[in-house]
């Protein structure tokens, strides 16, 4: 039998065999804590907040989460979905990079909670070097996984395409995404500055300096 972590998140197609008030209630749960979330971030969601927005009781939400960050990271998993942007059809490799990298710019910018979501998940990697609970690791390892993977799949298809294979280096794929990625993500965590189009410009073409077989051919595509 698989265990409970790997089945995290359960959908509602998990429940179908599942008297459809265990759905319903879930769905409650759920709301409750992505509704308080949005209101009053982490520290709002609650175990006793929770329960008292959805009207369902505590010894419910613990058959559904073991705690309140298993319930976190499944509210977090609900708003993912949000953060896939499919990669540009046309134009060149540099383009196609700027293009992808100021959309994910924009999103951090009218999506506050992906970056709250961000920050949550490297709490939870220091709270776990310190020792905490294991269910609440995997929780948060497998929202973190599941992010990553969400994040990098428009990047690797733009990587690994031809294009970025006949101009670039032998580039680690998990190092570029950083180097792309990386400075976006940590302006909007920090609240450093609102990061601009030509800020993009600037993170791509340094990155493409470091990495082009030939620097002459960046200068082409512009």
């Amino acid at each position: 039998m698989k265990s409970q972590l790997l089945q995290f998140p359960p959908t509602d197609h998990d429940f179908d065999d599942v008297d459809p008030r265990r759905i319903r209630s879930r769905n409650r749960l759920l709301d409750a804590a992505e509704s308080l979330l949005r209101t009053g971030g982490v520290e709002a969601v609650t175990i006793d907040a929770v329960t008292k927005a959805s009207r369902v009781a505590r010894t419910t939400l613990y058959r559904h989460f073991g705690s309140s960050s298993q319930l976190l990271a499944a509210t977090f998993e609900r708003l993912l979905p949000q953060t896939t942007l499919p990669p540009p059809d046309t134009g060149t490799l540099r383009e196609q990079l700027i293009e992808l990298l100021t959309s994910r710019a924009t999103l951090y910018a009218n999506a506050p909670l992906q970056t709250t979501m961000l920050a949550w998940i490297g709490l939870g990697r220091i709270a776990n070097t310190a020792g905490g609970r294991s269910e609440d690791h995997g929780t948060t390892s497998t929202l973190r996984a599941h992010v990553l993977d969400s994040y990098r799949e428009p990047f690797d298809a733009l990587l690994q395409g031809s294009e970025a294979r006949d101009k670039l280096d032998d580039f680690d794929p998990e190092l570029a995404f950083c180097q792309l990625v990386g400075p976006i993500a940590f302006a909007w965590i920090t609240g450093a500055r609102d990061m601009t189009e030509e800020d993009c410009v600037r993170i791509v073409d340094d990155f493409l300096a470091a990495h082009l077989r030939d620097a002459s051919k960046m200068q082409t595509d512009e």
